[in-house]
């Protein structure tokens, strides 16, 4: 092998980001890139501070990047255009009516200021909205705003800015284990690479905490499963691949105290994740054609009802599971939310056409043999339906015809009930789904860490979904609320923290302006990342820390795609400076992640 071969080779699989052995000490650390933890590194960064984030993963967006995106918000431009007559008042009656023990000054904080701190501020960033509101159960006009891209397309502007601000700085697959302090004060965090194994401890004077919630630990969920549902046969996981808990962990060991942990927001609407056939993965997926029927072949719950009125209902069933059933022109209607699947083709193979996952019949006697139901009730069922609908009263759920208001997030699809009645036709297994974390660690309007007697405790902060967002929704969330609030949270932690940074006062140090594409100029048809990389052996290697890294360059061995087409920055070759471009690299996601509806 040649030197220069050595060299990059060696460059490559440090680049993303080993720590380096003796840091210099920070202004801020920030723990986690999800959405709450940038929107606080980039507030900091924006005050004058300099900001660390420590991130565990090799990539950013925690939870927010694989969602749907949405944000409850008040009293903004896309209201107003609609003709939705909309307040901070009406609002915060519908969230602390609707949340049943919200937290009133949180509540109050978010819908008189998530038009200026969530929507203006997103637009600044680059974030585009679609005009299409939706109206959740809950909310008294429609409130949900829906962000162009999904998830994807809301949080990349943000870490876009982050890493254009000379202020802040990031260590990738770098795990946090636990906090230090000294002389009762908060001062750094102990980390280990998730890659090399080598410990480090970062200095900060004020640390912040934005780990998420624990809803993907199926351990730390029944622990603290809310009294007031019975725990299912089975559980799905559909939150954040490090949605873990590991920040309460590490909160309480320094000794904050957790509140509301019982508080968890899960949907009954889980669907076995195809792309992960054997575990507990699962996807939020709905069809407003559909209708649903449990194990005996019966409806029992209007479809298009509240998240918590369904998941209640779901959890009183045989086994809490039930099919959804659907005819040709409803397959249409399936939408499967998150940044992965805008794609149609993506939803069609992967879940429809996918035998181990979708029954499909040519009449409803085989369909139901096929979902193992008592004979000949799912054609009693389905018939009951649609003479209900050809009457235009449902009198057992109210599904239609009591002015109820459906609501669909699936864009250009319908709302609404339509018979069922074209074959071929469907049905879909779903079972709960555990999602977001509405308890954690306990803090003040500020974000300062609450002790068990209710004292900050110097020096630390948590934002986002590791706080329960805030307690802006008590047990029971108006959906859309939980990206908006982390964005809040955020914000407002690192706006508060700057008082108390010792010095001379911050000032606002410009960001580097946006980058060119002309400066880096097209590679040459014939570059060749593999002539030094032995990608197909990276792949199967299975490393630590390497995760996201196999996942993807899997897919792009698969479809035989161009190394440049996401690498272009590391042209021409320059074994001094072969490192990835983290900026450039936030640009291809969408290479895999096919955040765009069409």
């Amino acid at each position: 092998m040649s030197r220069v071969v050595a060299v990059a080779l060696t460059l490559f699989s440090l680049a993303p980001g080993a720590p380096a052995a003796e840091p210099e000490s920070t202004d801020v650390i920030v723990v986690g890139s999800g959405i709450s933890g940038l929107s606080a590194a980039l507030e900091a960064a924006r005050g004058g501070a300099s900001v660390r984030v420590v991130e565990m993963w090799s990539v950013f967006g925690g939870h927010a990047v694989m969602a749907h995106g949405g944000l409850c918000l008040v009293d903004t431009p896309i209201q107003h255009r609609q003709g939705v007559l909309d307040s901070p008042a009406l609002a915060e009656r519908d969230f602390l009516e609707w949340g049943e023990d919200a937290d009133p000054a949180q509540v109050s904080r978010y819908v008189h200021r998530s038009r200026e701190l969530v929507y203006d501020w997103l637009l600044e960033l680059g974030v585009r909205f679609s005009d299409r509101l939706i109206q959740i159960p809950g909310n008294s006009v429609p409130r949900f705003h829906s962000p162009l891209g999904r998830g994807l397309g809301l949080v990349t502007p943000i870490l876009r800015a982050c890493l254009r601000h000379p202020g802040v700085r990031f260590e990738w697959n770098t795990r946090a284990l636990e906090l230090v302090s000294a002389d009762g004060r908060v001062t750094g965090v102990r980390a280990v690479s998730t890659r090399s194994a080598e410990k480090q401890v970062f200095e900060a004077e004020q640390v912040i905490l934005a780990t998420g919630g624990f809803q993907s630990n199926l351990e730390m969920v029944q622990e603290f499963w809310p009294e007031r549902h019975p725990f299912p046969e089975r559980l799905l996981v559909g939150s954040g691949v490090n949605s873990v808990g590991s920040g309460h962990r590490i909160a309480e060991a320094a000794g904050a105290t957790l509140v509301d942990m019982g508080r968890q927001w899960n949907y009954a609407t889980g669907l076995p994740d195809p792309r992960r056939p054997g575990t507990d993965r699962g996807v939020n997926a709905s069809n407003g054609a559909s209708i649903w029927v449990n194990l005996e072949g019966r409806r029992f719950v209007n479809e298009t009802a509240s998240t918590k009125e369904r998941l209640a209902a779901t959890l009183r069933q045989p086994r809490a599971r039930y099919w959804a059933v659907f005819d040709a022109p409803g397959r249409r209607r399936l939408f499967v939310s998150g940044s992965d699947w805008a794609d149609r083709d993506t939803v069609e193979r992967l879940v429809l056409e996918n035998p181990a996952l979708a029954k499909k019949a040519q009449d409803l006697a085989r369909l139901g043999e096929a979902m193992e139901l008592p004979k000949g009730v799912l054609e009693e069922t389905v018939a009951r339906y649609n003479a209900a609908l050809e009457e235009g009263v449902d009198e057992n759920f109210q599904r239609f015809g009591h002015g109820g208001v459906p609501y669909d997030l699936a864009p250009g699809s319908g709302q609404g009930a339509v018979p069922i009645v074209t074959p071929p036709f469907y049905a879909l297994p779903f079972f709960p789904l555990a999602r977001k974390s509405m308890g954690g660690v306990a803090v003040d309007l500020e974000g300062r860490v609450l002790d068990t007697a209710g004292h900050p405790i110097p020096g630390l902060r948590a934002v986002g979904e590791l706080t329960g967002f805030g307690g802006v929704n008590g047990w029971a969330g108006l959906e859309g609320t939980f990206l908006g609030p982390s964005v809040v949270t955020g914000r407002t932690a690192a706006t508060s923290l700057l008082a108390e940074l010792s010095g001379p006062p911050r000032r606002a140090t410009p960001e580097d302006p946006p980058r060119r594409d002309e400066e880096i100029g097209p590679a040459p048809a014939d570059a060749d990342c593999m002539m030094c990389h032995d990608l197909p052996s990276l792949v199967e290697r299975a490393r630590p820390g390497y995760a996201h890294f196999e996942a993807v360059h899997r897919v792009v061995s698969q479809t035989a795609r161009p190394c440049l087409e996401c690498h272009a920055s590391l042209w021409p070759f320059d074994p001094d400076a072969h490192v990835v471009d983290r900026l450039a690299q936030a640009e291809t996601c969408g290479s895999c992640h096919l955040a765009r509806e069409h």
